[in-house]
């Protein structure tokens, strides 16, 4: 198994092969795994750092619910939708990081 990594100061990409070609199986191709996982460290380094949360709306004419919020801390179990992992994050590293809200325009 080969093994590639770049880690920059928050991020760490690791792109791993796996599998092989089988021996009764001569269509089979290797695959690549491919892992992103957020470092312990803090996202936002310096935007809006007087703020207990940075957390941005945006206004959207057509959308199907209400609310939707994207997460920005890369931590969420459901991303791109943010289920609140930013607030263990930001209890671990200090940061103040939050979503990104898009709101339905009131008609």
């Amino acid at each position: 198994m080969s093994m590639a990594s770049v880690c920059s100061a928050s991020f760490c990409y690791s792109k791993s092969r796996i599998g092989g070609v089988k021996p009764n199986i001569a269509a089979a191709r290797p695959r690549s795994l491919v892992v992103v996982r957020a470092e312990a460290q803090a996202i936002n380094p310096e935007i809006r750092k007087t703020e207990e949360k940075v957390v941005d709306s945006v206004m959207v004419a057509e959308l199907s619910k209400p609310l939707t919020a994207y997460c920005r801390c890369w931590r969420s179990g459901t991303f791109p939708l943010c289920d609140g992992s930013h607030v263990k994050h930001n209890k671990a590293t200090g940061d103040n990081v939050g979503p990104l809200l898009l709101k339905k325009q009131k008609e």
